[in-house]
């Protein structure tokens, strides 16, 4: 089961972050000539374990005040605000 979980949370992250503003950001630091690919690798990680730290632990907190079902709604929710201000400004 925990394989499961692992699988599905690494994919839909990984696909959320395909391409994203983060990815063209490191991909400019990384096309530096006077910068270690392996600097811009392990600064790029680092700061994406550390984001996912904090999303963990926020939603820890979150989690002891609000059901799951209720999170997942609000996610939801909070997704189709974020596309439909997204199509409604392109």
């Amino acid at each position: 089961m925990e394989l499961k979980a692992f699988l599905t949370v690494f994919a839909a992250v990984f696909v959320a972050e395909l391409g994203d503003k983060t990815q063209l950001a490191t991909m400019l630091f990384a096309a530096d000539e006077q910068v270690s690919k392996w600097l811009v690798f392990a600064a790029a990680s680092a700061a994406l374990v550390v984001a996912a730290g904090l999303g963990v632990l926020a939603g820890g907190a979150v989690a002891n005040v609000l059901s799951p079902r209720v999170l997942s709604l609000v996610a939801g929710i909070g997704f189709i605000a974020i596309g439909a201000f997204t199509l409604y400004t392109a």
